[in-house]
């Protein structure tokens, strides 16, 4: 479990990632521009986030919309410190 978490902080673009989601939930939809990366690449990036417990999702019609969890809120805390 560590080592997922540790892959998932471990590329820029998620920390990115993880620090717009600290401020707001946001629509999936979203984060394409915020970081001038590709739907596809997003994608990617949101699912390593998922399986490490990171962030969750909720539906809102179409829209996905993400948001940390409480050992998100942790572990970006605890990078934070370093």
């Amino acid at each position: 479990m560590k080592n997922n978490i540790l892959r998932a902080v471990s590329d820029e673009t998620r920390l990115l990632m993880l620090g717009h989601l600290s401020k707001c939930e946001l629509c999936a939809c979203m984060l394409p521009k915020m970081l001038k990366k590709s739907q596809p690449a997003v994608s990617q990036h949101l699912s390593v986030l998922k399986s490490a417990g990171l962030v969750s999702f909720r539906r809102d019609g179409a829209k996905r919309l993400y948001s940390l969890t409480a050992k998100g809120r942790r572990v970006l805390s605890d990078i934070s410190k370093w």
